[in-house]
């Protein structure tokens, strides 16, 4: 089990929960914050500071955003595990069910 990111956060990417997590984990790509399904320990520290609510336990995601577990899973399948975040900076792509979307206006 781990956390995932869902639509909330598209075009947003605040990164609060980034600099709350303790293994970074939390990568970036283009439009979208990513959890690395391996390196999360589960902690649940990024969920809360959240400002779109868009992190969700895994098994507690809303139907409507299921997929995205699979999306930040499959996110990491070019990537492998690189060891932290960090050491990527911005990835400059999006999994395909994020790059698909309208581009999003937040208030």
């Amino acid at each position: 089990m781990t956390y995932l990111i869902a639509q909330p956060c598209t075009d947003v990417k605040d990164k609060a929960c980034v600099e709350e997590c303790p293994v970074d984990c939390i990568y970036e790509g283009e439009r979208s914050l990513y959890i690395h399904p391996d390196e999360c320990v589960d902690c649940g520290a990024c969920e809360p500071v959240c400002p779109v609510e868009a992190i969700f336990y895994e098994d507690d995601a809303p139907a409507e955003w299921q997929e995205y577990r699979q999306a930040n899973a499959e996110f990491f399948a070019e990537l492998g595990s690189p060891g932290g975040a960090s050491k990527t900076g911005v990835i400059d792509r999006d999994h395909p069910l994020i790059a698909a979307l309208p581009q999003q206006t937040h208030a």
